[in-house]
């Protein structure tokens, strides 16, 4: 008579969340590591512009400091003969401050989108300082210009524009994977009363060695730049094309849109103000149609800002626009975007010098002010040099943790095994030890974020596509008694065991998972 039989070994549902978790930090990080540290590089780089550009262009954008300025009209007129007859004159920008100069800026077909041809004038005398491409409201110069566009698109255009959309995407992701993570290790560490792995994850030990120091590096910096990641993350979605797009659909559905000003003179409605139009490559620029040469007078132009300033106009930072068509008004609109911010805006027309419309910022709705303010938090314009020191910190730390990333995938690498050059990844298989509530939950968030950020639903399937392909060649060569060093080398890189489905290979991995 035989025995009873042995009960089926039943697998534990617990800590399938930190499995996840491990999993989904790692494959998200190595895929997605590239473009996140090329946008953290670019994006650091980008902070330290605003002080390059004053040293580069000091000469254009700096006049020996006088006691009075001509008017306007005296400073276009030069300009106007410097450029000669028939340019368009698409805005003028008076010097804000003693020592600045005044831009008259002219729309140039041979120049790109959102760029005008400003040129540079004294307001003391009207010499002409300099003659320059001037990008988007933020009036970027060529310096500037190049390194936003190498952040936003990598100078290939819309279909550049992926690569920081895919990083945008997946930065939060993995920013949050890894602090679940980190939260996890460090309970651990208190329960056991481990102080020294708890300041490990606060600060990094230089004391330790190989993995451990670059796992202490990795951890404790990550939790630092957490909210700034999550911050980075989240507003530059909202200039991503796909992502940006649904963003901003949602926010018009829901009545979250920021005030435009009309310009129309006869009562018609302007569309809603875009914030991102700047950093998208749209706004007014070198095709937009305006008011050529002589066609105003340019003593027009102190008129329209007199009447602005008896309004709501009050900043030195000011772009006054001429009537882009027939039938409508002029623009006067402050550009200051450091705090306390200035964009209060009116229009004025210019046959009666009667505002027709005004628009101002304390009235803006809440949502309106957070966008205005996030994007120009993003740009280390709202609160000056200690704005952009931030944003280079935080951007130089992401860089430094993909880096550190890396460095442990590879020191994890097997020492008796040459001819694996990284270490394994961590196990498969956390939904199928998850409780059904937990998996419903993980596939409908997939679900909803893959349809609001469209970039990061197709990476996610080419992900897990690439992950299962390589799993089922893996249990292949597992059962036809393949050995890891007779698996293709491109296999062994990625670090797959044959076991990694739950078997004791794959357990050890797991094991350490909490390494992370």
């Amino acid at each position: 008579m035989s025995g009873p039989r042995p009960r089926a070994r039943r697998v534990s549902s617990t800590g399938w969340l930190g499995q996840l978790l491990m999993r989904l930090h790692f494959l998200a990080g190595v895929f997605v590591g590239p473009f996140i540290l090329v946008a953290a590089l670019s994006g650091a780089l980008y902070a330290l512009t605003p002080q390059l550009e004053q040293l580069v262009y000091d000469h254009e954008l700096h006049a020996p400091v006088a006691e009075s300025s001509l008017p306007l009209a005296e400073q276009i007129e030069a300009a106007d003969a410097y450029v000669g007859q028939g340019e368009t004159i698409v805005a003028v920008r008076p010097a804000p401050n003693p020592g600045d100069t005044t831009r008259v800026m002219y729309a140039d077909a041979a120049l790109g989108e959102s760029t005008t041809r400003a040129v540079f004038v004294d307001p003391a005398t009207a010499e002409i300082r300099g003659d320059l491409p001037a990008y988007g409201t933020s009036g970027s110069l060529p310096l500037r210009t190049w390194i936003s566009d190498l952040h936003r698109s990598l100078h290939l255009g819309d279909a550049g524009r992926l690569y920081s959309e895919l990083a945008a995407s997946w930065l939060w992701v993995v920013a949050l994977a890894g602090a679940g993570l980190w939260a996890t290790r460090y309970r651990r560490a208190r329960r056991a009363r481990r102080a020294s792995q708890r300041r490990d994850l606060l600060r990094p030990n230089l004391k330790a060695a190989g993995f451990a120091r670059t796992r202490s590096l990795h951890a404790s910096t990550g939790i630092w730049v957490l909210a700034g990641a999550l911050f980075l993350s989240a507003t530059g979605i909202t200039w991503s094309q796909y992502g940006g797009a649904n963003f901003t659909e949602l926010r018009a559905a829901v009545g979250w849109t920021t005030p435009a000003l009309s310009t129309s003179l006869d009562g018609a409605s302007d569309a809603a103000a875009d914030e991102h139009a700047e950093h998208a490559g749209h706004g007014h620029g070198g095709g937009a149609p305006s008011t050529r040469v002589g066609e105003l007078s340019p003593g027009a132009y102190d008129s329209v800002l007199s009447v602005a300033r008896e309004v709501n106009v009050d900043t030195g930072l000011v772009e006054i626009r001429p009537p882009a068509q027939p039938g409508a008004a002029w623009v006067v609109q402050e550009i200051q975007r450091s705090f306390p911010t200035e964009v209060d805006a009116v229009a004025v027309d210019g046959r009666t010098m009667q505002v027709v419309d005004r628009v101002d910022f304390a009235e803006f709705g809440l949502v309106a002010k957070l966008s205005r303010w996030g994007i120009d938090l993003h740009m280390g314009s709202l609160f000056g040099l200690v704005n952009q020191l931030a944003l280079f910190a935080v951007a130089v730390g992401i860089a430094a943790m993909v880096v550190w990333g890396y460095a442990m995938w590879w020191q994890r690498r097997p020492r008796r095994d040459p001819s694996r050059l990284v270490g394994a990844a961590p196990p498969r298989g956390a939904l199928r030890r998850a409780p059904w509530w937990g998996a419903l939950i993980a596939l409908a968030a997939a679900v909803a974020l893959g349809m609001f950020l469209p970039l990061m639903g197709v990476s996610l399937i080419v992900f897990l596509a690439v992950d299962v392909t390589v799993g089922l060649l893996a249990r292949r060569r597992s059962r036809s008694g393949a050995r890891p060093s007779d698996l293709p080398r491109g296999q062994r890189a990625v670090g797959v065991s044959p076991a990694s489905d739950g078997s004791r290979a794959g357990r050890s991995v797991g094991s350490s998972s909490d390494s992370r």
